[in-house]
């Protein structure tokens, strides 16, 4: 923390606390302006005391009147006027305290339990990828519970992110040695978006040619409805049916990319696909599995029997239901496809020194950043919860995850046997944990049963008429064994099932000898020693502890919105009201979650200014995707299908023209001028040319260079005359509530990331939702759901497995803004603005601002350039990054929108005190800068181009040191690090060698063999 100074007497007699630099006061009175409990008078004697806006925004009343000051503002307002331009303007009273009632926090949390008692407690039993996972409380208490991992960023700084980085090539190896595969990514979105990631992968191997990808008809119909979205955009082929038979069309053969098989399937059938998998390849095509984990503990591996790809849902691995997730997909493949492989990876690199570390590999490799050319837009994971998934390996071992698979198995065996004794018939031959059953011989129909199950509180599958479906899991019990078995028995008017009378002698089992797996699993060190809850809580502290999160400093990155996860809105997450609620359960046992999306999505609809909103997307990017989707849904409904041209600034972030191209479009990208605002000309004059094609137009607002600009509703009237629909990327919505919004400027669709502007945590690089909000005559065509009635009337197929994306942590942004109310969300981005501009004008003299506007101000972020330093110290904006790093900070975003650039956003949250402290750091580098500049240090030995400096360095002895600067200088430049040190574990990461030499599994028993020495 920045040096406090001994308190000294003002010449009023006060008592006067010094901050510096720079310096400014607090005083007792000016401290109560603060609005605390401990400081404001309530307003009466009954008023809450625990108000969320003063807990959430950083800078008191005080700090925000110094930073006018500096500013030179003696009001809000006037400032406000000056940063964002009056055309865009709302009304100062479009969001209010009476529009959105805040709530304190203690009243937020006794409204969320009763919305909680209103989701019925019903078991449910229905399977289709989805199942009641038994949470480890050591990760659940640890790392689910735990800001220092929720907090996180993607780990691009691998230097301060070794520890989440370690625990995601776990996950990774998890699923290679349960799989079978070459290797695996760390995470996608869901099971569905994998499968469709999977279809694209396998048009791609075909360079395009070959349109035709068939899907075997027992894959989950969510899993369908997505392929069918993604197919339409890339002009793939679907056709859906038997697998085993279908195959042997040769007019199909010839068009081939790909199949999809699912393996156990939705009915919960195993089928013997090895010589299926040998007619694909004689085909030229690749074969693409969706798979469960627990049941590849027991089941022959796909990687053994001919996949190309295998992915699936890894939340049985101790993440909770959740209501449809966020939950962590996998995606593993062979060894030729890894280098086209969609998501991020992680593979094992060293340092300049020569240490083994982890990093992100293959970073180029990541699909957006080929932007127009990219086919997958993939710009988020899951990896809280890919991380939470390979804890549990962790901590279960290949052991207990036997134990878990065989007692889950033998309950299913146990079920049939009792069941068919009453004449209900099995349907599936072979099965893992999942059974189909033909009532007809036991009830009326399939109604009578569930009848039965609901009097029960138990939730089956509804399959037809004739048809049930149950599917059993970890978390089943005794009591809840019985309860499903006498479902049955009562359905019948058997005797009810006892634990003495079930014939657990009789079983028979449900796998073939063939399809039993021979193979071990999770052989590695790490997956065989934390076993006791004190060696697993301890590795899971270890890792943590290697991990730079917000609860050290403030994470300043540019276009990412790292503020404040607050306690009170992450507490429902994991109450079993909210997680253990299947996605499909019946709508009357989930009037809880409806009162709760409903309220989000009218609050969303406020805050935009728009008619409508889809809470499905699961990501930022995803949003993109269905917001352009449904533009040209629109479009095809007026018969326009033909308008397929999207212009798309050059400034655009990359997953912009990624998104575009999957869906359909074709993109022409628009100039920028040289002070950074977009060439309205050049608008014009593409507009007008691809007028009979324009289908949309994408702009973020403020603009990626971080400047509010005054042509926005310009350009959106250039688009429209040209019969073209404005689709605004929400990155930066943070900046415009209550002060402008999306409909306001003239755009149709805007998406908004929940996990920047609305407080969900980045969890290390996901999880993240992307809710889109449209114009009315965009609402008939928002995303529908193959399984839950929700949507348009003419909406587009499922962009996510779920109906409502990743829908647990819809609590959370429906949290913050009940909080927050009105005034709370307004005072928040007013506050985030001028945090950023006075940042700006606290590092001006020391680096160049690239873009600002007409009145000096920039948004809630500025866009540093470090391209000066070149040329007179050797230095690029990398050596910058790596020594904040030094400083006990996560640099800003580096080499984005600009490669020599560093993009910077404060946020509301941050105190005056940490942003100054920021301020400071990034000034003293400078001084360091300038010693190399004149020649006082060397340009390739010096403090910046050998940063991080981490304890190992520093120990290093005298004869080792060899640097021209002192160890203190290295470790300890600024004084609040005497206090408060945070130290990367490793030295700068060499991502040449890690891409040279891929590594993206764990160590062997060999290479860790020295922990034992």
């Amino acid at each position: 923390m920045p040096l406090l100074r001994f308190p000294s007497t003002s010449p009023a007699g006060r008592l006067v606390l010094q901050h510096g630099p720079p310096r400014y006061v607090r005083t007792p009175l000016v401290v109560a302006q603060r609005g605390l409990a401990t400081a404001k008078p309530p307003s009466s004697l009954f008023a809450p005391l625990d108000t969320f806006p003063d807990r959430h925004i950083g800078p008191d009343n005080a700090e925000a009147a110094y930073m006018l000051s500096k500013l030179g503002y003696d009001s809000m307002d006037a400032f406000v006027d000056q940063a964002v331009p009056p055309k865009v303007r709302v009304a100062s009273n479009a969001i209010t305290d009476e529009e959105i009632k805040p709530l304190s926090e203690d009243e937020l949390l006794h409204r969320a339990k009763d919305l909680g008692r209103a989701n019925k407690p019903f078991k449910s039993y229905i399977g289709m990828g989805y199942h009641n996972a038994v949470v480890p409380p050591v990760i659940l208490r640890n790392v689910m519970e735990n800001p220092a991992w929720y907090t996180q960023y993607t780990p691009y700084q691998a230097e301060i992110a070794q520890g989440r980085l370690e625990s995601l090539v776990n996950f990774q190896t998890m699923i290679m040695s349960l799989t079978a595969m070459d290797i695996a990514n760390s995470s996608l979105l869901d099971e569905a978006t994998a499968a469709a990631e999977g279809m694209v992968m396998a048009f791609a191997s075909t360079a395009q040619k070959k349109k035709t990808f068939f899907v075997d008809d027992g894959v989950l119909p969510q899993t369908l409805a997505v392929l069918r979205t993604r197919a339409k955009g890339f002009g793939i082929r679907l056709v859906i049916g038997d697998a085993s038979s279908a195959l042997s069309d040769e007019a199909l053969r010839s068009d081939l990319c790909g199949v999809l098989l699912q393996y156990p399937d939705v009915n919960g059938q195993i089928s013997d696909f090895a010589e299926l998998a040998k007619s694909v390849h004689s085909a030229g095509a690749l074969v693409v599995v969706a798979t469960d984990l627990l049941a590849l503990t027991m089941l022959k591996p796909p990687g053994e029997w001919g996949a190309d790809i295998v992915l699936g849902n890894s939340a049985r691995f101790g993440v909770p239901a959740g209501y449809g997730g966020p939950h962590g997909a996998f995606f593993a493949v062979t060894e030729k496809l890894k280098r086209k492989m969609p998501g991020r990876l992680i593979g094992r690199s060293r340092d300049v020194t020569g240490k083994p570390a982890y990093r992100l590999a293959l970073q180029t490799r990541e699909q957006h950043i080929r932007r127009e050319k990219a086919t997958s837009n993939i710009c988020t994971s899951q990896a809280l919860l890919a991380n939470m998934a390979a804890m549990y390996a962790v901590y279960h071992g290949p052991n207990g995850l036997k134990r878990i698979a065989t007692k889950v198995h033998g309950l299913t065996q146990l079920l049939k046997t009792i069941v068919e004794g009453y004449d209900f018939k099995v349907t599936n031959g072979q099965f893992f944990d999942t059974l189909t059953l033909d009532v007809t011989g036991a009830v009326p129909s399939a109604d009578a049963l569930h009848a039965s199950a609901v009097a029960s509180g138990v939730n089956l599958r509804i399959v037809d008429d004739k048809h049930v479906g149950v599917t059993l899991d970890e978390s089943v019990g005794p009591v809840d064994f019985l309860r499903l078995a006498n479902v049955f028995s009562s359905a019948v008017k058997a005797p009810a099932v006892t634990l003495d009378n079930a014939p657990v002698s009789h079983l028979l089992p449900g796998v073939s000898e063939g399809l039993t797996r021979t193979s071990d699993f999770l052989h590695h060190p790490v997956f065989n020693r934390h076993h006791s809850e004190t060696e697993m809580l301890r590795y899971i502290h270890h890792l943590q502890s290697k991990d730079l999160s917000l609860v050290h400093s403030m994470t300043p990155l540019g276009s990412c919105t790292m503020k404040l996860n607050s306690t009170s809105s992450m507490i429902p997450l994991t109450w079993p009201e909210f997680g253990s609620v299947h996605p499909f359960a019946p709508a009357d046992q989930v009037k809880g979650y409806a009162e709760i999306i409903a309220e989000l999505e009218s609050d969303l609809n406020k805050i935009t200014g728009f008619y409508a909103c889809s809470l499905q997307p699961n990501s930022g990017a995803a949003g993109e995707y269905a917001g352009l989707s449904v533009i040209r849904a629109y479009h095809e409904s007026r018969g326009e299908q033909h308008r397929d041209v999207c212009l798309i600034p050059l400034s655009a972030h990359g997953t912009n023209p990624a998104s575009a191209v999957m869906a359909g479009l074709k993109v022409v990208p628009v100039k920028s001028l040289q002070d950074g605002s977009l060439d309205l000309a050049d608008l014009k004059e593409k507009a007008e040319k691809h007028k009979d094609r324009l289908a949309s137009f994408m702009i973020t607002y403020p603009s990626t260079f971080g400047v509010f600009e005054d042509g926005i509703s310009d350009a959106c009237k250039i688009i429209h005359d040209n019969g073209g629909q404005v689709y605004m990327d929400g990155a930066n919505l943070n900046a415009q509530i209550s002060l402008t919004n999306p409909a306001i400027c003239g755009a149709d669709v805007c998406h908004m990331n929940l996990h920047k502007t609305f407080a969900i945590p980045h969890g290390g690089g996901g999880p993240g939702m992307g809710p889109i909000c449209v114009a009315e005559h965009l609402a008939p065509f928002l995303p529908t759901h193959p399984v839950v009635a929700t949507g348009g009337e003419k909406g587009i197929d499922a962009v996510a497995a779920a109906p409502w994306g990743s829908a647990s942590i819809l609590l959370i942004s429906w949290a913050y803004i009940k909080m927050l109310g009105g005034q709370g969300l307004a005072d928040s981005s007013k506050i985030a603005l001028l945090s950023a501009n006075y940042m700006a004008h606290r590092l001006s003299g020391h680096y160049s601002l690239r873009y600002n506007n007409a009145n000096g101000r920039v948004a809630h972020e500025l866009l540093i350039d470090f391209a000066e330093f070149d040329k007179s110290a050797g230095l690029k904006v990398t050596d910058f990054a790596k020594r904040l790093q030094d400083y006990g900070f996560h640099p800003p975003t580096v080499s984005w929108p600009i490669s020599t650039c560093m993009l910077i956003e404060p946020t509301e949250s941050e105190s005056l005190e940490e942003v100054d402290r920021f301020c400071d750091a990034m000034i003293k580098i400078r001084e360091e800068a300038d010693e190399i500049i004149a020649g006082k240090q060397p340009r390739d030995n010096n403090v910046l181009k050998n940063a991080p400096h981490p304890m190992s360095v520093i120990a290093l002895s005298e004869e080792e040191w060899k640097r021209p600067y002192s160890r203190q200088k290295a470790a300890y430049p600024a004084p609040w690090l005497h206090e408060k040190k945070f130290w990367p574990t490793v030295s700068r990461v060499d991502d040449a060698y890690g891409d040279l030499n891929l590594i993206c599994d764990c160590p062997s028993v060999e290479e860790t063999a020295h922990d034992y020495a």
